[in-house]
């Protein structure tokens, strides 16, 4: 994730994507009627040390008793609350090809307390067609849509050479983070996050790694 403004955190975006992996294993653990366990646990199921785990919970607080260990169902409660995922998060998709029809689709993002409330596409075979549920919208009414629903989160699944351009709309239109999918990197005011996955980028870094 970027931000063009210097963190005034202790701790790193990367003790942030760690909690959210803590939240999906101690549902698992909650699933199975689990009700307290260790961080040698919970380490097991992920690649860090039961410290790193302790130290990441550390900047946000005391969680767990000294030989006993942390109570499921309240940790879970607490990383929700830092995270953000106790309340009700509304997400516009740009571009509503392969991937982003794909994620239009993809049930996981009630479990966090996300949905995709609107999808937009230049397309104008797509416009106006109707997508798990949602009624494909033109770009020309996107800024108008996501004022009136007051989205704050956009995922950007366009061309590269249309993708800040749309996020110049997203931006002006006041999305405040933006989950680009395009290759190509955003220019953004200070206040906003990017956060790009590049897939083809990620794979060629394996690639590397395999080739040595």
């Amino acid at each position: 994730m970027r931000r063009s403004k210097t963190s005034r955190h202790p701790f790193s975006a990367e003790t942030i994507k760690r909690l959210s992996l803590y939240v999906r294993n101690l549902r698992q653990l909650q699933a199975k009627d689990t009700q307290v366990f260790s961080s040698s646990r919970i380490s097991q199921f992920l690649n860090i040390t039961p410290d790193q785990f302790r130290k990441d919970l550390s900047y946000f607080g005391e969680f767990g008793k000294r030989g006993v260990g942390y109570q499921v169902s309240t940790l879970i409660e607490a990383i929700e609350r830092i995270l953000g995922l106790d309340k009700a998060w509304k997400i516009a998709l740009v571009g509503v090809g392969r991937l982003g029809s794909a994620l239009l689709g993809f049930p996981g993002f009630s479990s966090f307390n996300m949905k995709i409330v609107a999808a937009f596409d230049s397309d104008k075979g797509k416009v106006g067609t109707v997508q798990d549920g949602l009624t494909v919208l033109p770009i020309a009414r996107m800024k108008e849509s996501i004022r009136e629903n007051k989205i704050t989160i956009a995922m950007v699944c366009t061309p590269p050479e249309v993708a800040q351009e749309v996020c110049d709309i997203l931006i002006d239109a006041g999305v405040k983070a933006i989950l680009n999918y395009a290759p190509v990197n955003i220019k953004a005011p200070r206040e906003v996050f990017i956060s790009t996955i590049d897939m083809a980028c990620e794979l060629e870094s394996l690639i590397y790694f395999i080739n040595r």
